[in-house]
């Protein structure tokens, strides 16, 4: 059986303003990939923190049937979210800590819907540091938001 990775990343120019993300999907057998899927999409007026989300959201909502998934991010605001802040956000009916509401819930609401099909590990890269899998989402968010580019 194949291993499934998405390797995933948001980028935004100004913040906010226009942003993209993007996600390269992987099945891998035996150490070699055996198939890859590059996703993309972006907004004309968000934050990199949601192209973050949206990238993880779109890479979970691509796989057509419950799936064993390795996804693996740059962002730490999206790894701690969705492996350690979002289980108090949903006790305490999405408020933080401070008892403010959850920036992005309807974001965190969905990932959290769409990772509940799968058995998903989180695992974070550093960015920008050289890692080709990384840096191949980046590329696909950096392209996801040229169209809403000035």
């Amino acid at each position: 059986m194949a291993n499934l990775y998405a390797y995933t990343d948001g980028a935004c120019s100004g913040n906010p303003g226009p942003g993209g993300w993007g996600a390269l999907m992987q099945a891998h057998d035996g150490g070699r990939v055996v198939k890859t899927r590059e996703l993309k999409g972006g907004e004309a007026n968000t934050t990199n923190n949601r192209m973050e989300l949206l990238a993880a959201i779109h890479a979970l909502e691509a796989l057509e049937r419950p799936s064993e998934i390795t996804i693996v991010t740059d962002s730490t605001y999206v790894k701690n979210g969705v492996t350690q802040w979002i289980h108090n956000w949903k006790k305490n009916g999405w408020r933080t800590a401070a008892r403010k509401p959850v920036k992005n819930d309807e974001l965190w609401k969905r990932l959290d819907e769409a990772q509940a099909r799968h058995d998903v590990t989180w695992k974070w890269v550093k960015g920008h540091a050289g890692h080709e899998e990384n840096e191949r989402a980046d590329e696909l968010a950096r392209a996801g938001m040229e169209p809403f580019k000035p």
